[in-house]
């Protein structure tokens, strides 16, 4: 390792092992990064010295002759929110599995700095998972122009998506309260921008009729506890006896504000959340939620996304559906009694 300035060295080369070994420094690159092809004994010899002079491989300059740097670009809407965890750590593992290495960055739920943050990632990553992403479809489609992309919890044609089966779920949902004898409901939205916060909605709207619910949308709000607590007055405004939040986050605000206003629930208001959240059974009572397989969601978009970024075929993901999960933020409302399950 040769000396760069005082108290610091130089990053070694090949060209070090190779003057330490008495080799050519193209039998130390092709020992490093083609492994097979070079003697076994001799493969051995210098990968040990590479460990021995502390060598570690650059991606950017790997990338120089293959076009790859083996890096993943994963850009979050929220990186607070604990809804991402299962996701982040099954893209994770998957992306471990793969050789690669995962660059996690945040939009902060802001379409302009998930532009910028994108366009600094470019030439660093083989391609991007966008997960809930708040660009315009066009964007992404342009960004998936310049490097592979998988988005998650978003539809755009023309552009790899994994998107879970919400619908199974909420059915489920919508079925229980119905049967606990709810005849009104309202489903708290997320952010304007939110194209799952749209397409949980646009089930709702044409599921809960069909149970014997009246609904009504209210919002758009931030996907927060704030958000969900914010919206308090206008659920008991609406005179609705059950609420579905967009997610649990908001579940948990809205539950949070009806203890401080001495609203009863699940006497007076049942409250869904969804996505099932780490936390989401910490309330009192606990949330009755929606999961999502956000783990194997996480994984499938790796996979798909290392496939894409060598020139492969992804493999077809295994269908993932939602479930609903009963606890204890919903019974029959208050005077009400339930009903056969429909």
């Amino acid at each position: 390792m040769a000396e760069d300035g005082p108290g610091r060295r130089s990053p070694t080369t090949i060209y070090d092992i190779a003057r330490a070994l008495g080799v050519s420094p193209s039998t130390v690159s092709r020992a490093l990064h083609k492994p097979g092809r070079t003697n076994a004994k001799t493969e051995q010899r210098i990968r040990a010295a590479a460990d021995a002079l502390g060598y570690r491989i650059n991606p950017l300059a790997r990338a120089l002759p293959t076009g790859r740097t083996g890096t993943l670009g994963l850009i979050l809407s929220d990186i607070t929110n604990p809804v991402w965890f299962d996701l982040i750590r099954g893209a994770e593992r998957v992306t471990a599995e793969q050789g690669c290495t995962l660059v996690l960055a945040e939009s902060q739920e802001s379409p302009e700095l998930e532009r910028h943050t994108a366009d600094r990632l470019v030439p660093s990553v083989d391609g991007f998972v966008l997960v809930a992403s708040r660009l315009p479809d066009a964007e992404i489609r342009g960004l998936a122009g310049r490097k592979p992309v998988v988005a998650v919890n978003r539809a755009v044609d023309g552009v790899e998506c994994l998107v879970p089966d919400v619908a199974p779920g909420i059915r489920a949902a919508l079925a229980h309260l119905a049967a606990a004898g709810h005849r009104s409901a309202a489903f708290l939205s997320g952010p304007a921008t939110s194209w799952m916060s749209h397409a949980r909605w646009d089930i709702v709207f044409d599921e809960a009729p069909r149970r014997g619910l009246s609904i009504v949308e209210i919002g758009p709000g931030a996907p927060t506890m704030d958000g969900g607590a914010a919206a308090l007055r206008r659920v008991l405004a609406s005179g609705a006896s059950a609420v579905l939040a967009y997610n649990d986050l908001m579940a948990i605000g809205l539950l949070r504000a009806c203890r401080d206003a001495g609203v009863a629930v699940p006497g007076r208001l049942s409250i869904v959340g969804f996505d099932d959240i780490f936390g989401s059974d910490f309330t009192s009572p606990p949330i009755t939620t929606i999961r999502t397989p956000l783990g194997a969601l996480g994984g499938d978009a790796v996979r798909r996304l290392v496939a894409l970024s060598r020139g492969e075929e992804p493999p077809v993901p295994a269908p993932l559906a939602t479930e609903f999960v009963h606890r204890g933020s919903t019974a029959p409302p208050s005077g009400g009694r339930p009903h056969d399950e429909p």
